[in-house]
């Protein structure tokens, strides 16, 4: 089984156009959450994201988008766009919005959990080995995807030693791939990447890979029209930032 692993897209319909097409061939595809939020095309991105596959965490902005919470957590550029797109979705979308289930969960049976900030919180940012630890520690799986921060890559532990995985990469401006070779013995909590918004000083889109028979992770980055994602986000009248930190991947 190969599974395609997405996260925080938030309805940016251009980079997740470019990372379907990019996408080796799979079995499924389990998303991670904030499938809104930020970008100028909610709806169109719900419609896609739901014709590709059935697993799906929900974020922070999700919530916020549906009503589902509050935004007294939001930043101001960030609350107004939740404003905005809570005023733009669908009534369909925003039910399937308030439907989506709160991780973690299991796709793969007991083998691979499924959360969106952190094993322990749905919420929590997990940027340092510190933030790593305890859910690491309390982790009732061996591989673990996550998503929330935005920067592809994770944590590892073998019991003893503790690791942050950073993929390498050799370009910003063509597709490229790194492979994850998973040892025995050890537990992992990765991370694919942000399709749509990524803050690792990439701009391009972020995905990943896993293929349960090889044992392998694969992270892949994937150019897109950052422009034309720009020209909407402008164009609907959400604030500038969204679209300038687009292309300097912060």
């Amino acid at each position: 089984m190969r599974a395609l692993i997405l996260s925080d897209i938030h309805s940016n319909l251009e980079a997740l156009t470019a990372v379907m097409a990019a996408a080796p061939e799979h079995d499924c595809v389990w998303n991670l959450g904030d499938v809104v939020g930020y970008g100028a095309n909610p709806n169109e991105v719900i419609d896609r994201a739901r014709q590709f596959g059935n697993v799906f965490v929900r974020g922070n902005h999700d919530r916020a988008c549906c009503g589902l919470s509050d935004l007294e957590d939001f930043n101001p550029i960030a609350s107004r766009a939740a404003r905005w797109t809570r005023a733009v979705l669908t009534e369909e979308h925003t039910q399937w919005l308030r439907q989506m289930a709160a991780g973690p969960i299991h796709p793969d049976g007991p083998a691979v959990s499924c959360v969106h900030g952190s094993l322990l919180d749905e919420d929590q940012y997990v940027l340092t080995v510190r933030d790593a630890w305890q859910p690491l520690c309390q982790a009732e799986t061996r591989l673990n995807f996550f998503g929330h921060t935005h920067v592809q890559g994770g944590f590892a532990t073998n019991g003893h030693e503790w690791f942050r995985l950073t993929p390498q990469y050799g370009s910003r401006d063509r597709g490229e791939c790194y492979q994850l070779v998973l040892r025995d013995g050890a537990r992992y909590l990765l991370n694919p990447g942000s399709v749509g918004q990524p803050r690792d000083g990439d701009w391009r889109a972020a995905f990943a890979t896993y293929d349960d028979a090889e044992g392998i992770v694969m992270f892949y980055r994937v150019p897109y029209d950052v422009r034309l994602a720009q020209m909407r986000i402008l164009g609907a009248g959400l604030p500038d930032r969204l679209a300038t930190r687009l292309r300097e991947g912060r």
